[in-house]
């Protein structure tokens, strides 16, 4: 079978629901492997369209978390239908309405990363690559992270992860956790006007986070998801909106502050965190970035991207 024909997305619905109803279906995200039970049919077409480029697996023989998105039980299972999100057969979390089954299917997977995956540092942040040279945006929710996140991989950008920049304490490289980027509100039309190369999921209204949708990792970011990334370049942006394009270079201690800041298991790791997080801020310059235009601000980075190799870190 070719790697085409072997996508999710070319997989009839039934046999898809066949292999989520039996667990047999795993999602390889690069750093870690994610198996989902589900006898919910919408559930699995909706996860057919943001997960096509995945490549089909045949019950992979490990899995870092074992998961099941079933639906409510009891009477509100009737009078307000709802999906329950498990992990290792428990519900770490409230239902939510059935019809957002797979936005919950993702935070449980988020969770389950954040909370679990302390093998790794693991950042708040994008990661993206042009071949193995990549950069990590670090930001907090609000700051059009995922947005510009979402229009460099259809810029030509090889995406690593939307939510979770993955931080290998051994060597230093940053690991691919490819998932759907989560857009919300505005960015879901700005995303799909943006390119018609775009494969946006449905649009879930009046979410805990107001209306969501996911855009689908491209083939080329998918095929790659086991490369790592050295990383090069640290950005922490914020969109404005009509700013003109600012960049400002920070010095080391602020940029460690920063990306310390945005980690989510910093403080848990201890000293192999703050080595890490040092060695980054040392070897890779950073920058505050500001923007209102996604181009100008793509072709930005992509210039700071490439002559962050010959850049000597700011004291």
């Amino acid at each position: 079978m070719t790697v085409e024909h072997s996508r999710i997305r070319n997989q009839p619905l039934p046999l898809l629901l066949q292999r989520l109803s039996s667990a047999t279906l795993a999602l390889d995200y690069g750093a870690a492997v994610i198996r989902v039970r589900s006898r919910l049919e919408d559930f699995a077409r909706d996860l057919r369209q943001v997960y096509g480029a995945f490549a089909f697996l045949d019950d992979a023989p490990f899995a870092d978390f074992h998961t099941e998105v079933c639906a409510g039980q009891g009477f509100r299972a009737f009078i307000r239908p709802q999906s329950r999100f498990l992990i290792d057969g428990a519900q770490p979390f409230d239902p939510f309405p059935l019809p957002q089954a797979l936005p919950h299917f993702e935070w449980g997977a988020n969770w389950c990363i954040a909370q679990r995956f302390n093998q790794y540092v693991l950042l708040h942040a994008g990661a993206l690559a042009l071949g193995d040279q990549a950069l990590i945006m670090a930001a907090p929710p609000g700051s059009g992270k995922s947005t510009l996140t979402a229009a460099m991989m259809l810029r030509g950008f090889r995406l690593l992860s939307d939510e979770f920049g993955v931080l290998c304490p051994r060597s230093g490289r940053l690991w691919p956790m490819l998932k759907p980027v989560a857009l919300k509100n505005r960015a879901i039309e700005l995303i799909r006007d943006y390119s018609t190369d775009a494969i946006i999921g449905p649009v879930y209204q009046g979410t805990r986070k107001g209306d969501v949708a996911h855009l689908a990792p491209d083939d080329v970011s998918v095929d790659a998801r086991r490369l790592p990334g050295r990383p090069r370049l640290v950005l922490f942006p914020a969109y404005r909106d009509g700013a003109a394009l600012t960049i400002r270079r920070l010095p080391g201690e602020e940029a460690f502050a920063r990306l310390a800041f945005n980690s989510f298991n910093y403080g848990i790791l201890g000293q192999g965190s703050f080595k890490i997080v040092a060695d980054v801020i040392e070897s890779c310059p950073a920058f505050a970035l500001e923007y209102s235009r996604l181009d100008e601000a793509i072709e930005s980075v992509r210039t700071m991207l490439l002559e962050s190799s010959t850049m000597a870190p700011a004291a």
